[in-house]
């Protein structure tokens, strides 16, 4: 079920989307959705939370390297899973044009991963990995941006030729910005 409203946000959106096209998409009624989900916005928080679901590296051998790890994980995900990926981002946009559901469960995601990526630039910079004159806040923003800018272009349709390249440059960037 999942799967078939990702497909089905993909490529339209997730405005019109009603459990009943979810069923029929997936093969069932719309009553085993709505028995499933209770709703359509715990279905677009389960589609949101698969859509974003990735690995995380290994903590390795500081927070700086973990931080320029995770911008390759991230935006490698997102490339192997188009479709789950241009969910998730067409659903972000949707949230920031003030969709009544999904915006309150960007703001909490996206300030759960400003969070995360805030307190690994404090580790770093406790642990010499991350220059010392950092904004963990500000760089949290700008490494996000980074990301979900790019993530944007690498699912665009056509999406930009040399996604690996690109990829690769990002991990630069972030290397650079952080670098003592």
């Amino acid at each position: 079920m999942v799967a078939a409203a990702t497909a089905l946000i993909a490529e339209y959106g997730s405005r019109a989307l009603t459990l009943a096209e979810v069923g029929k998409a997936a093969g069932y009624s719309r009553g085993i959705v709505s028995h499933h989900f209770g709703s359509r916005e715990n279905l677009l928080r389960a589609v949101m939370r698969d859509a974003q679901a990735f690995s995380l590296p290994d903590p390795g051998e500081s927070a700086g390297a973990w931080l320029v790890d995770t911008v390759r994980a991230y935006l490698t995900n997102v490339t192997n899973k188009r479709p789950a990926a241009r969910a998730f981002l067409q659903m972000w946009g949707e949230a920031i044009a003030a969709d009544p559901v999904l915006m309150p469960l960007y703001a909490e995601q996206d300030a759960s991963f400003r969070r995360l990526l805030a307190d690994k630039v404090r580790e770093g910079i406790r642990d010499g990995s991350v220059r010392a004159d950092a904004d963990p806040e500000a760089m949290a923003v700008a490494l996000l941006g980074l990301l979900r800018g790019i993530a944007l272009q690498l699912i665009s349709t056509p999406p930009p030729a040399r996604a690996q390249a690109i990829i690769d440059e990002a991990e630069r960037a972030a290397r650079h910005a952080l670098r003592p």
